[in-house]
């Protein structure tokens, strides 16, 4: 979770697990239970279907030709902050990307999260199984690596209108098949995420709540927890001035910024089946492209010695995420064109007139986790990128509070 982002108002707090049972990943049991209106329940594997045109832009938000922002498309990450400092104030301990629970030796670490708004361009493009692996990556197994902490399993929750799987099964055979393979969708794309961090999917829940969705629209959450023995978490307190930024590079824009994308979207003329500006693929296709899952990539540099502090770069970008990890009284230098800024946000300034402040604060600018290491750590990281590795030197640590950009 990001605390310090309105998108990101999830909260995670210590509590008691039933033991776990030893076993593969790949060997947990998956049990969906279904929710109905009077409280029964059963077992169900279940996804909404939208037969949306894939061609179809979002509502018109109207011709104004000043600069776009955040608060503009109606996220306030001021006033989300506010909210999560009140709420420290009756949980004590919060704040950090991950929630840290004492067993034994070990920490449980766990996060928990949605897709956001990103799942209306779901609706709208009729791609659903990207949207499973974004709701494992994008704040879940994502923010409890931060913490060095090994993801051990997910669960999830999907919750829905109206689940008729009677009038599918009465459907024309060729549309049965088609609503079939669209229910499967998200539910692939979870275990695929899963999959790609190598942590369990135990299960979740479906619910069914009549009124408070739109017919073959849907919303998703769910819950990671990893363990990270005591003696080996990153929390950032011995970061000191002169000690290096390393960027992972991310995949798009993930799952932050959606409300504000939406609003570029819809000024822009463009549709989603359009070619994105200066890129090979659709709009669609970039937009919806799957968060990066960086749980190997940073298990493997954590596992090799040097990294102080990690902060994935979700909810408030650089600026809000970056300072969470670093002590009183040190703050960070960006080096600008330091790493590759992909076609989708060169895009989504230019379409939506943003400033680079506001940029900066929304999405991930091509950077999806950034390491804080030693110099000479960060040496021997440089030296052994390639282009299938991809890692860049980014910034710097400072005397001071903040982030600035040179």
């Amino acid at each position: 979770m990001t605390i310090g982002a309105c998108t990101d108002l999830s909260r995670c707090l210590g509590g008691v697990a039933a033991p776990l049972t030893p076993n593969s990943s790949r060997a947990a049991t998956f049990c969906h239970v279904l929710r109905t209106p009077n409280n029964a329940h059963t077992r169900a594997l279940t996804l909404s279907m939208s037969t949306h045109d894939h061609s179809k832009v979002v509502a018109a938000a109207g011709s104004s030709t000043q600069g776009l922002t955040y608060k503009d498309a109606g996220v306030d990450i001021d006033a989300g902050s506010e909210l999560v400092r009140r709420i420290a104030k009756m949980a004590p301990g919060i704040g950090g990307f991950g929630g840290l629970f004492p067993l034994g030796d070990s920490y449980l670490v766990a996060g928990t999260d949605g897709v956001g708004t990103k799942v209306m361009l779901a609706f709208e493009t009729g791609i659903h199984d990207t949207i499973g692996i974004d709701l494992v990556k994008t704040k879940s197994v994502n923010d409890i690596v931060t913490s060095g902490a090994k993801p051990l399993f997910f669960l999830d929750y999907f919750a829905t209108g109206h689940l008729d799987v009677d009038v599918a099964e009465q459907c024309h055979p060729l549309r049965k098949l088609i609503c079939f393979l669209l229910l499967l969708q998200v539910i692939k794309g979870i275990v695929e995420g899963c999959k790609q961090s190598d942590c369990a999917l135990l299960g979740g829940e479906t619910a069914e709540m009549p009124g408070l969705y739109k017919e073959g629209e849907y919303d998703l959450s769910g819950c990671a927890v990893g363990i990270v023995k005591k003696d080996s978490v990153i929390n950032g307190k011995n970061i000191t001035a002169g000690d290096v930024l390393i960027g992972l590079p991310s995949s798009g824009v993930h799952s932050n910024g959606f409300s504000l994308v939406r609003r570029v979207l819809a000024q822009s003329g463009l549709s989603l089946k359009d070619q994105l500006p200066g890129g090979n693929v659709t709009v669609a296709e970039a937009l919806m492209a799957p968060t990066f899952i960086y749980v190997k990539q940073v298990l493997d540099l954590v596992s090799k010695g040097g990294v102080k502090g990690i902060a994935h770069i979700t909810g408030g970008g650089f600026t809000d995420n970056i300072p969470r990890i670093f002590p009183e009284g040190l703050g960070a230098t960006i080096y600008k064109d330091s790493w590759d800024v992909l076609p989708v946000f060169k895009w989504l300034q230019e379409a939506g007139k943003i400033e680079d402040s506001e940029m900066r604060r929304t999405f991930n600018m091509g950077i999806g986790m950034v390491l804080v290491v030693s110099p000479d750590t960060a040496d021997r990281i440089l030296e052994n990128r390639s282009d299938t590795n991809k890692v860049y030197c980014i910034g710097e640590v400072t005397n001071g509070n903040g982030v600035s950009f040179s």
